[in-house]
């Protein structure tokens, strides 16, 4: 990402938000009002016009060609990580951190506690604008919500959160959602290294890719031009995990695995049988893992 304008990926993951409120309330899996604010004037023609059926499928379907499984594995990534965040809550956790929060609007659609505090982290670029567009939708910024900003592969990410008033001996949940394949090994292991490090029993959910795209070890539909296109945006992939690895590498850095679902699993989770007719992404990756003994609570 250029250091001074905000995430062109982030863009598109919310006109694909967008897109999916505007579908029929029977037919939607994620709603999401505020998707729509942090697009460019002609998405957010497209979205108003996708309101209408027969144009709102020839939208989707020419999304689907231009990045073959972007839309509906975000779309369904999303529902899933909502509904892992939403069950978790029901255990109290008294801090949210969304790691990477782009323009990602999770503290104000959905209905977190008061009581829990929300740190929204992302680059300075990206959260500028953000908080310039939230500011023309919501009255007021909701006084539980902190904003942190952070270069990953710069930053410590301890310092920064502790700046913001996080508590690591609380429990907590974490979402860190299309971040890890845009950074280092070593920024990777370090956010990693910092969530074990918390109060035991805390949740990281966390979406990743297949090693197997970035080394050629693996094909999946779309894979090569995926990339193309995301280096093409000066916001390369670098950094995968490989599934089966998945579980010793949580563990040997103090997280457990507690789930973990490809593409194709959470389509067939939100889409039921019009998954079977999806393709592309299959390289993505949603998992969730706890902290395992971090510190007292």
């Amino acid at each position: 990402m250029k250091r001074k304008q905000a995430s062109r990926t982030a863009e598109y993951m919310a006109f694909f938000r967008a897109l999916e409120s505007v579908r029929r309330k029977d037919r939607r899996i994620v709603s999401d009002p505020f998707a729509a604010g942090f697009i460019s004037l002609g998405l957010r023609t497209a979205v108003r016009l996708s309101r209408l059926r027969a144009i709102g499928g020839l939208v989707e379907r020419y999304a689907d060609r231009r990045l073959p499984g972007a839309r509906t594995s975000a779309i369904a990534r999303t529902r899933l990580i909502d509904d892992l965040l939403m069950a978790h809550l029901e255990e109290n956790p008294r801090q949210v951190v969304v790691l990477g929060a782009g323009f990602d609007c999770r503290a104000y659609r959905l209905p977190l506690p008061r009581t829990t505090t929300i740190f929204e982290v992302d680059h300075p670029s990206t959260q500028k604008a953000k908080l310039e567009r939230l500011r023309g939708m919501l009255e007021k910024i909701p006084e539980n919500t902190r904003f942190v900003g952070i270069d990953f592969n710069q930053e410590s990410l301890a310092e920064r959160l502790r700046d913001a008033g996080f508590d690591p001996s609380l429990p907590s949940v974490f979402i860190w959602e299309g971040v890890s394949h845009y950074l280092a090994q070593d920024a990777v292991d370090a956010v990693l290294g910092y969530v074990a490090g918390c109060c035991a029993g805390s949740l990281l959910i966390f979406t990743y890719i297949h090693a197997g795209l970035l080394n050629g070890s693996a094909t999946f539909d779309g894979g090569k031009r995926i990339l193309e296109d995301v280096a093409a945006l000066d916001e390369p992939w670098v950094f995968g995990l490989e599934p089966e690895g998945l579980h010793d590498y949580l563990r040997r850095r103090g997280l457990q695995l507690y789930s973990d679902a490809s593409a194709w699993q959470y389509r067939n989770r939100y889409y039921d049988r019009a998954a079977a007719r999806m393709r592309g992404y299959g390289f993505y990756h949603v998992a969730a893992a706890q902290v395992m003994r971090g510190t007292g609570c």
